[in-house]
């Protein structure tokens, strides 16, 4: 008999119906010489710092160094502290027996770390030997596991994938409860963490604020004569910023109606935009989010119903090229893409003889290849679920066409003794550009309005038509959005627009392709950051954390993207375990130091006056917030089910009397569901839940 364990129940049935294990049992299907079960998830995690003896938040107990760490049934916060997970405990002690009852044990996870790691933790914790093969597979169709079942790696292959995945996560474990105790001494609250991938993501948006809201705008003038021929115009620029009116104004004054223009230079150029890469991970969530404001961990969702669904290739990949291999498949794929009735119009003239192949690279394949269909007809996908697979599909058929060409136009001319320019470009052949035909990539191409189209030839002598001068001023950095800071992540916050630079610094980004959404995600959770429309920005508590910490190692930038890269060698087999973990345990005895030596600023502290006796004053605490007053007794618990109030929601509480939507409470029969939380007549936390199309509550 032969075990196999997925890493969720849905992709575990899905494997059972191919190999024949039809017969449903609790936790597990059995059949045809299978028994294949599932994990839920991370079943197994490390230990908190209570179970090595770490009780108390206290300076003598750091920085806490476990040697060796414990492997513990995954926990979950209650009000009464950490409990072990009743599902997961079930689920654990199915697939010990299981494994009991099998010879071999064939690893269905993820083909990546964490899926690496969620078997091989739950393998150690229930303390078994027998061999493992790995099922290694980029899609979940039929064909794609029974192909992977006929040709299963080694379970020892996988060996240093695993170990970059354990030393991360032990990582991470050192410096966020270290850094977040140290935290909680120096500045005497409780309601602050600290995090390895998370703090210095934090630092990347609040450095961008205050550079854009400290930014003093400087103004310049720029000075432009406008050429006639005809009737069409073109305008030109003057070469120079003048940064002083009086200058300007001088210069201004030297062309009159009388003025003429010599063309000193007239230079046509073709140029060839080469087609983007395939998607990996972070490439489509940034364009989801610029696209059609979807945000990263929404993206990551979409894409993970869609694999799971069978029609696209794993997700959470980081490479944006296909191996030869793999190639084969790509035009009968793209005649289903061109079928698409986005995309019918465009493969009237697609040549699927003469493929564009910059994307094909067996050398940069990394654990999974770049982002593809799998060629099974969609049906029945949601609206949002059909936005994302119809841009993977549609940068497929980007991907392989040929380059945008276009041409640009150049003339530079004499007014005056004063340089004069006029760029523009146009596009002769759209190529990979027409696929999706956007708007905003044609207006990107075509000359401004009111720049003109008019041409001259090199030595003419052109009468000024017009001339003016426009005030202007220096701009600064943008704000942060989800799209370029997840572009500033891959590549630590480095401006880096060349794609083959970018390509090059792909090592050094903090976080991976499958964890950024989740680190954006966690810092909004822990009120660090807000969206506010499009923007992201830090909160009054993200800035102060960040205040306190922005010149320390837990900030560094740069830093955690070196470790990141570090983990690629481990998985490459080219740096060992323990060094990785020593540099880890020297941060850490370092950057706890730092943050213990801290002389924290008291924040600012939001006072609220009680809603129930209109006397006291509300105090906010970690767990709770109370009223001061005596006999008044409210009380407000921060943690409501699966979720915990951040000071916004308590904000919103204690001045309104209600938060506003919070969405993904987990009700007690595993059933999520959105509400506001409110008080009742009594003033006890409720839910109030949004009304729906009819005017009723759900």
């Amino acid at each position: 008999m032969k075990a196999i364990i997925a890493e969720k129940p849905s992709v575990g049935m899905d494997i059972a119906r191919v190999v024949g294990a039809t017969d449903k049992k609790d936790g597990y299907c059995t059949g045809n010489g299978y028994i294949v079960t599932w994990a839920l998830g991370h079943l197994v995690s490390l230990a908190m710092p209570g179970a090595y003896g770490y009780t108390k938040t206290s300076t003598e107990d750091l920085p806490m160094l476990p040697d060796p760490f414990r492997l513990v049934p995954r926990q979950v916060r209650t009000d009464k502290g950490m409990v072990t997970d009743i599902a997961a405990a079930k689920q654990l002690k199915i697939i010990g027996s299981v494994f009991d009852r099998c010879d071999s044990i064939i690893v269905a996870t993820d083909c990546a770390r964490e899926g690496e790691l969620i078997f091989r933790w739950i393998y150690s914790y229930l303390g078994y030997t027998k061999p493992f093969k790995r099922l290694w597979i980029s899609s979940l169709t039929d064909e794609a596991i029974r192909e992977g079942l006929a040709n299963l790696r080694d379970g020892s292959d996988n060996d240093s994938l695993y170990a970059a995945a354990d030393c991360r996560a032990k990582a991470d474990w050192l410096v966020g409860m270290n850094a977040s105790r140290a935290l909680a001494i120096a500045s005497g609250s409780a309601n602050n963490s600290i995090g390895r991938v998370q703090t210095p993501t934090l630092a990347m948006i609040c450095a961008r604020f205050k550079e854009n809201r400290n930014f003093v705008s400087t103004p310049y003038w720029q000075l432009h004569l406008t050429l006639k021929r005809q009737d069409t115009h073109r305008m030109f620029i003057h070469t120079e910023k003048l940064k002083e009116k009086d200058a300007a104004e001088t210069t201004y004054r030297k062309i009159t109606s009388g003025s003429v223009a010599t063309i000193t230079k007239t230079e046509h150029k073709r140029t060839f935009q080469q087609a983007p890469l395939l998607y990996d991970l972070t490439s489509l969530q940034k364009d989801c989010n610029v696209h059609y404001d979807l945000t990263a961990d929404k993206t990551l969702s979409i894409a993970q119903s869609l694999y799971e669904n069978k029609l696209i290739s794993y997700p959470r990949t980081g490479s944006r090229y296909i191996p030869e291999d793999v190639m084969l498949y790509i035009p009968s794929l793209l005649e289903k893409v061109v079928a698409m009735p986005e995309f019918r119009e465009y493969g009237q003239s697609f040549d699927l003889s003469n493929l564009n192949t910059r994307s094909v690279d067996d050398t940069k394949v990394t654990d999974h290849h770049a982002l593809i269909i799998t060629g099974i007809v969609p049906e029945g996908l949601s609206e949002a679920e059909s936005t994302v697979y119809t841009l993977i599909a549609g940068r497929m058929l980007e991907a392989f066409s040929p380059p945008c060409e276009k041409e640009l136009l150049v003339m530079e001319c004499t007014c005056e003794g004063m340089a004069f320019r006029s760029r523009s470009s146009s596009i002769v052949r759209p190529g990979w550009r027409g696929v999706f035909a956007r708007k905003e990539d044609r207006e990107k191409d075509e000359p401004e309005r009111d720049g003109g189209t008019a041409e001259f030839a090199e030595g003419e002598t052109v009468p000024v038509m017009g001339h003016g001068m426009a005030q202007k001023k220096t701009l600064p950095k943008p704000l942060y959005t989800e799209a370029t800071l997840l572009a500033a992540m891959e590549t630590c916050g480095k401006n880096i627009t060349d794609e083959q630079a970018k390509e090059a610094i792909r090592d050094l980004g903090i976080g991976t392709p499958a964890t950024r959404a989740a680190i954006i995600t966690t810092l909004i959770k822990r009120d660090y950051i807000s969206r506010s429309g499009k923007s992201i920005v830090p909160t009054e508590k993200g800035m102060y954390i960040y205040e306190a910490v922005k010149g320390m190692r837990v900030a560094d930038v740069e830093l955690t993207g070196s470790w990141e890269k570090t983990l690629l060698q481990i998985e490459g087999h080219t740096l060992d375990t323990e060094t990785f973990m020593q540099s880890i345990r020297d941060y850490t005895r370092k950057a706890t130091e730092e943050i213990l030596r801290l002389d924290f600023p008291a924040m600012q502290e939001r006072a609220f006056t009680c809603p129930k006796c209109k006397t006291g004053k509300i105090i906010l605490r970690s767990k709770v917030a109370r009223c001061d007053h005596d006999g008044c007794g409210l009380l407000v618990f921060r943690r409501i089910l699966n979720k915990e109030l951040t000071d916004t929601h308590m904000e919103q509480l204690f001045s309104s009397g209600t938060t506003r939507l919070i969405k993904g409470f987990m009700g007690k029969k595993g059933v999520p569901f959105d509400a506001a939380v409110t008080f009742d007549a009594e003033y006890n936390t409720v839910f109030s839940f949004p009304k729906t199309g009819n005017g009723k509550k759900k």
